[in-house]
C-alpha cells in the first residue's frame, strides 16, 4: 500500500500525442541546449532524448529566424516540441505557424493583454496549450508588490509567483481559453513547494514542476529531486522537468528516477547496485558502468513497450544475495566468484570476468520473454 498521497486531479491538455493531467502518466520534459537555428544540432539533441525516454521537447526562440527555424525541427522530431518565448509575443505567432505543439509563455516579460490575447487566438485555432511559466528570477515587479512587506523571504517569492501566474490565467480565460499548463520555478526549495501548494489548492490546471537553475550534478540533482519529490508525494505535480547545468538526456534520466523511486512511473531498465564498502573484493562501480552502457539498448525497448526489468549488481554476500533474488536479475559478488540469479532462483557461479556477459545476455533473455 502507497504512502503517497493521493494525486491532485486536474484538467486534462493534449501535447501533440502526450496527454498532461488527468489520469495520464506524469510525463518527463527537458530542453535543447544548442542554437535552435542550427536545424541539425538542434535534431540530434532531440533524438538522444526521444532514446532517453523524454515526452515532450521545449527549444528556445529567441528570434524570428529561430522560429522560423522550428518548421523542420517539428516535422523531423520525433517528440512533440514546445516553444519557449520570452518578449516578442510575434516569436510565439511565428512558432506556432510553424508547426509548435504547446507554447511557453513567461508572465514577467509578456504582460500586454493585447498581445497575449493574440497568442490565445493562435493557439485556440490550432488546438496548441499554453504553459504560463513563472521563474522567481523574472516576476513583473507588479505581481511582487503586495508581498514586499513580509518578513519570509520564501513565503513572498510564492504569492508573487502565483499572483503573477493567476494575472495570466485570467486573460486566457477571458478569451475562452483553458487549454493551460501552469508552472511556479525557484531556486528556492521552499519557495518553489509554497507556490504549488498554494497553486494546487487555487487551480484545477495541470502542474510542470521543476527547479529552476538548480546547477551541476551532484548539487543540481539533490535540489531537484527533494524539491520535486516532496511535491510528487503529495499528489502535486503532472509533468515534470529537471533542470541541470547538464546535457539534456542528463536531466531526462534524473526525471524518470524520481518517478521511479516513487513508484509513479516504472518503465525500462532498473539497476540496483550497493553503494560498496570493505568487504567487496571486485572492482563493482566498473562493472555497473559497464553494464548500464551494455544494456543501454535494452533499456529504450522495455521503456517503448511500456515493460520493467530489474536487475540487481551487489558486491558481497551480506545483501547480495537477498537483493539479487528479488530482483528479475541479479549477481552477487564472494571470494573469487559471483553468482547468477534469475527470478529469484541462483543458476550458476562465475569466475569474475565471466560474471558480466552472463548478467547481459540472462538480462536479455529474460526481457525477451518479460510479459
Amino acid at each position: 500500500m502507497s504512502n503517497l498521497n493521493p494525486r491532485r486531479r486536474s484538467r486534462r491538455v493534449t501535447v501533440g500525442k502526450i496527454a498532461i493531467g488527468g489520469d495520464s502518466p506524469i510525463s518527463v520534459q527537458s530542453m535543447t541546449k544548442c542554437d535552435t537555428r542550427d536545424v541539425g544540432a538542434t535534431l540530434s539533441q532531440i533524438n538522444s532524448l526521444a532514446e532517453a525516454g523524454c515526452d515532450i521537447v521545449r527549444v528556445a526562440i529567441p528570434d524570428m529566424q529561430a522560429a522560423q527555424a522550428l518548421g523542420d525541427i517539428a516535422e523531423e522530431s520525433p517528440l512533440p516540441v514546445a516553444a519557449d518565448i520570452h518578449f516578442d509575443y510575434r516569436l510565439a505567432l511565428e512558432a506556432i505557424a510553424r508547426g509548435a505543439k504547446k507554447i511557453r509563455l513567461n508572465p514577467g516579460n509578456l504582460r500586454r493583454p493585447e498581445e497575449v490575447k493574440a497568442v490565445v487566438e493562435a493557439c485556440a485555432e490550432r488546438k496548441v496549450p499554453i504553459r504560463i511559466g513563472v521563474n522567481a528570477g523574472s516576476i513583473s515587479p507588479d505581481a511582487r508588490k503586495p508581498y514586499e512587506d513580509l518578513d519570509d523571504p520564501a513565503e513572498a517569492t510564492a504569492r508573487a509567483m502565483v499572483n503573477s501566474a493567476f494575472g495570466h490565467i485570467r486573460l486566457l480565460e477571458e478569451a475562452g481559453f483553458h487549454d493551460i499548463v501552469v508552472s511556479l520555478k525557484a531556486f528556492d526549495v521552499p519557495a518553489t513547494l509554497r507556490a504549488n501548494r498554494l497553486l494546487a489548492e487555487k487551480s484545477e490546471y495541470p502542474i510542470h514542476l521543476g527547479i529552476t537553475e538548480a546547477g551541476r550534478p551532484p548539487a543540481g540533482l539533490v535540489r531537484s529531486g527533494v524539491g520535486l519529490g516532496i511535491l510528487l508525494a503529495e499528489g502535486i505535480g503532472d509533468t515534470l522537468r529537471v533542470s541541470l547545468t547538464a546535457h539534456p538526456v542528463e536531466e531526462v534520466r534524473a526525471g524518470r528516477e524520481i518517478l521511479s523511486a516513487l513508484n509513479l512511473r516504472r518503465s525500462g531498465l532498473i539497476i540496483v547496485s550497493c553503494p560498496t564498502c570493505g568487504r567487496c573484493e571486485v572492482d563493482l562501480s566498473d562493472l555497473v558502468i559497464q553494464a548500464e552502457e551494455r544494456l543501454t539498448s535494452l533499456d529504450a525497448e522495455l521503456r517503448k513497450s511500456g515493460r520493467t526489468l530489474q536487475v540487481a549488481i551487489m558486491g558481497c554476500v551480506v545483501n547480495g544475495p537477498g537483493e539479487a533474488k528479488e530482483a528479475d536479475v541479479g549477481i552477487a559478488a564472494g571470494k573469487g566468484k559471483i553468482a547468477l540469479f534469475s527470478r529469484g532462483r541462483p543458476v550458476r557461479s562465475l569466475p569474475v570476468d565471466e560474471a558480466l556477459d552472463a548478467l547481459v545476455k540472462e538480462a536479455r533473455r529474460m526481457a525477451a520473454g518479460t510479459s
